[in-house]
């Protein structure tokens, strides 16, 4: 199946699609400027990047706002410093004393985004700590951790509770930039993608069935 109906945000206009996830996969590809004027009504979950515009996305909050109360999903990985996304708080760094503030643990090892992951793969990459994220935000009330740091700073979460949709939110890159052969995290996009597409098909049905 293809993923024409997931949209990428990113600033495409000069230099095609930049950020983590480039040419990888099959997405419609959207430059954030054009957002106002786009009809989203095709789509069944929009990635946003740290790489935004924020001061623009604050301008047109409403149509994230929108597009997840209309029972859709959204994922998005970065550092926030503007209140567009809703739910979630400003990106609070890291206090750093040494490599192991950096490191990366699920909060339910049990997740299927992670059975069989190897998560030192997050933290580290070439021998470099904080490779995934350095920081979090803070999460809304009712929403789910999934990564945190050692002092329980959670890196990645769900949130089902601020919105009639669902957000997939990191403080880092997205689960979907992990997909080098070797690497056990790998396995974590095709994950992601198919959780993407059950969760539509469950929000839907939440809707038909009020």
């Amino acid at each position: 199946m293809g993923n024409q109906d997931i949209l990428y945000l990113d600033s495409i206009a000069i230099a095609g699609p930049l950020g983590e996830m480039a040419e990888k996969f099959d997405y419609t590809y959207l430059d954030y400027y054009e957002l106002p004027n786009a009809d989203l009504s095709p789509y069944i979950c929009m990635i946003i990047t740290g790489s935004v515009d924020q001061e623009f996305m604050m301008k047109h909050k409403a149509i994230i706002r929108d597009f997840l109360d209309s029972g859709k999903v959204v994922v998005f990985g970065g550092h926030l410093f503007r209140s567009w996304l809703p739910g979630a708080g400003h990106f609070i760094p890291r206090t750093i004393h040494e490599h192991w503030d950096y490191h990366i643990t699920p909060v339910n090892p049990d997740h299927p985004f992670f059975a069989g992951v190897e998560l030192h793969e997050l933290t580290y990459r070439k021998g470099v700590a904080g490779f995934y994220a350095r920081g979090h935000h803070p999460m809304p009330q009712g929403a789910e951790a999934l990564l945190q740091l050692p002092g329980g700073e959670p890196t990645m979460y769900i949130d089902r509770v601020s919105t009639q949709g669902t957000l997939l939110v990191s403080a880092g890159a997205t689960l979907l930039s992990y997909g080098l052969p070797e690497m056990t995290t790998a396995v974590m996009k095709p994950r992601v993608l198919a959780w993407i597409r059950e969760e539509y098909r469950r929000l839907q049905a939440q809707k038909e069935a009020v």
